[in-house]
């Protein structure tokens, strides 16, 4: 291990005020006076503990309201029993303002709570064998799994009882608690479809298989905003799992780095010093020559929510419920588990785009009839049943938009303005760089941002396509940078306008991007929609987008030509020039700049101009770059 050794000796020269904060004390003195604080009120609680030590604990103190805490809860797997579902409910409601929040990583957030409440809530809890203990800061973090796992059809490995060996690792043990350079996150799934966004964790270990063996190929360093790298490690049953766990986990705890805290996650560890050194580590801390990777088969399929249900391998349903950017309440999480009770198997599961099934379900018309989903759908439009969006500014320091309310309010107006039916458009949403929301993997991604709009600064998104959680996970990429929310409504009303008129039958949106929409480059992608807005504005209905297929290569001058050519030929009904060939024109007819405007009013002298710069007979006149054209029109 002398790379490790010499990587971490390299950024740990100097050490991040957090980790001279951890010198302070044992973070569990911090959680053994939680009975105290209570008695003695907010004010009583020291600055260190409010600001990192409680965190240990799941217990997060949040300025937006002030004295007031959140509380992180470890659901495993996100799988609840409708006891322990009724007993969040009863929390929330009776001490937390009614408030619960679904997150990404399949737990749940009680809110608004009052220091006063805390211990009584945490007996609660207790009781029903749910907690918050190391949710928080520099911990392993609460373990995702596929929400089926073996009631699945495509379940091969049943993961559920390994995720609880391998958090039994380092939870409630005082060796790991607070220990950690940074956050761990962990996901382990053994069927085919990816429903825990396997990849996206500092460990994943997802279904696999090798000359015959299912087992698990473990991937190393996902993060936010960045994928996992395969570690050509392939585990053929659950010890060696929990070996390579004991191994990566103690190697980022002994090596990781200590300095930057933005850039000492495990990714950056890997970065420093190589894959095969991370992979070569592992097989020596754990004294094991484990084998190297098989076929990954974790991202090979997905199951639909569309129907609203989910069949299971008993024979009933996983019925999905439908929950806008995950906002929850306590009364209707009592109401949930009495459902789950009555209708169910008494079996609840979070999903990781905020939303939850009551499983065990048979006779679903009798079910859906119920109060419950004239508010939470069952089937809803696509702009709502996978949607994503992180807590924004009400409740994150970090936020830069309100994000869960705007994310709502986005997708009604799509579901007016663009109905759709029988297909998927997963839109995510982060209120910030950060990237809580998951928007790098989204079809549709948006990160909060603010944005200029008339001279005065105002919520805005950088819009991004092309993300995946199927078929290989992959960040997608940026097309529109600081757009106002009220203008990128009209510019994803375009997108979803287009995606209807030629998208295949029942297709969906991750498809029709790799049929379509990767003919393009990306700034021809983001100036289609912009131009659309900026033509529809001028009451000018063109249909030209997406629907060329000329091979242009992702050239953006070429792109740029041939477009401007297919704009004149609609506005005018004439071709701009007699003749074409692999799009250089071979004779120019020198119009007057302006004539499509004189003979055509409603069009402005400055939209004339610009197709006809699209389309100058020497390409090194007319324009280069999509950009020059959005500045044109002040885009």
């Amino acid at each position: 291990m002398e790379a490790l050794l010499t990587a971490f000796n390299n950024r740990n020269k100097k050490q991040n005020k957090i980790e001279k904060l951890k010198t302070l004390k044992d973070p569990q003195d911090a959680f053994n006076k939680l009975e105290q604080y209570a008695k003695d009120g907010f004010d009583s609680i020291p600055d260190e503990d409010k600001d990192y030590f409680l965190k240990c604990f799941g217990i997060y103190y949040r300025a937006k309201t002030p004295k007031q805490f959140m509380i992180k809860l470890r659901i495993p797997g996100g799988q609840l029993n409708y006891k322990q579902a009724k007993v969040i409910g009863e929390c929330a409601k009776l001490y937390g303002n009614d408030y619960l929040d679904l997150t990404t990583r399949t737990q749940c957030e009680l809110r608004y709570i009052d220091i006063e409440n805390i211990p009584t809530i945490l007996k609660k809890l207790k009781e029903v064998n749910i907690d918050p203990y190391q949710t928080g800061v520099d911990n392993v973090r609460g373990i995702m799994c596929d929400p089926f796992d073996d009631m699945a059809f495509d379940n091969i490995l049943p993961s559920y009882k390994t995720l609880l060996k391998l958090q039994d690792k380092f939870l409630y043990n005082k060796d790991w608690i607070s220990t950690l350079p940074r956050k761990f996150n962990t996901a382990i799934s053994g069927n085919i479809s990816n429903r825990c966004n396997i990849f996206g964790h500092d460990c994943c270990f997802a279904l696999a298989n090798k000359d015959g063996v299912y087992g698990y190929n473990m991937y190393l360093g996902g993060r936010v905003g960045h994928i996992a790298q395969d570690a050509d490690i392939f585990l053929a049953n659950e010890d060696e799992v929990l070996r390579s766990f004991d191994a990566i986990t103690y190697i980022f705890k002994t090596y990781g780095f200590r300095d930057n805290r933005n850039k000492n996650r495990l990714q950056f560890l890997i970065e420093a010093v190589g894959m095969k050194e991370i992979a070569k580590a592992i097989r020596e801390y754990a004294k094991y020559d484990f084998q190297t990777a098989g076929e990954t088969l974790s991202n090979t399929a997905y199951i639909e929510p569309q129907s609203g249900k989910v069949s299971l391998r008993d024979g009933t349903f996983g019925v999905h419920v439908v929950v806008p950017s995950g906002i929850f309440t306590g009364s209707d999480m009592i109401e949930l588990s009495n459902l789950s009770e009555q209708f169910g198997n008494g079996q609840i599961r979070l999903d990781m785009e905020q939303s939850i099934y009551i499983l065990g379900v048979k006779d679903l018309s009798i079910l859906l009839n119920q109060d419950f989903f004239k508010v939470y759908k069952n089937v809803n439009t696509p702009y709502l049943n996978n949607l994503i969006a992180c807590a924004g500014t009400e409740h994150c320091p970090f936020g830069v938009i309100e994000n869960k309310n705007d994310a709502i309010e986005m997708s009604n107006y799509l579901g007016e303005k663009v109905p759709l039916v029988n297909t998927r458009v997963r839109i995510y949403w982060s209120a910030c760089v950060k990237g809580c929301g998951n928007h790098g993997l989204a079809d549709i991604g948006l990160e909060g941002c603010k944005a200029k709009l008339d001279g005065e600064n105002v919520s805005g998104v950088h819009i991004k396509i092309g993300g995946k959680l199927i078929n290989g996970s992959s960040e997608g990429y940026t097309i529109i940078k600081s757009a106002p929310l009220t203008i990128a409504k009209e510019y994803l009303e375009v997108l979803m306008l287009e995606f209807k008129r030629l998208k295949n039958d029942n297709e969906h949106f991750e498809s029709f991007h790799d049929r379509v929409l990767e003919q393009y480059s990306h700034a021809y992608i983001g100036f289609i929609l912009q131009f659309m807005v900026y033509l529809r504005k001028l009451d000018i209905d063109i249909d030209f987008a997406f629907i060329a297929k000329a091979q242009t290569k992702k050239d953006e001058r070429l792109e740029i030509f041939n477009l401007g050519c297919k704009l004149y030929k609609q506005i005018t009904g004439e071709n701009r020039y007699s003749s074409v060939n692999d799009f250089v024109p071979m004779i120019d007819n020198k119009i007057s700049l302006y004539s499509i405007s004189k003979e055509y009013p409603n069009i402005p002298e400055t939209l004339d101009e610009i197709i006809y710069n699209m389309t100058i007979f020497n390409p090194q006149n007319r324009y280069q770059v999509f950009s020059e054209i959005l500045q044109e029109i002040k885009l």
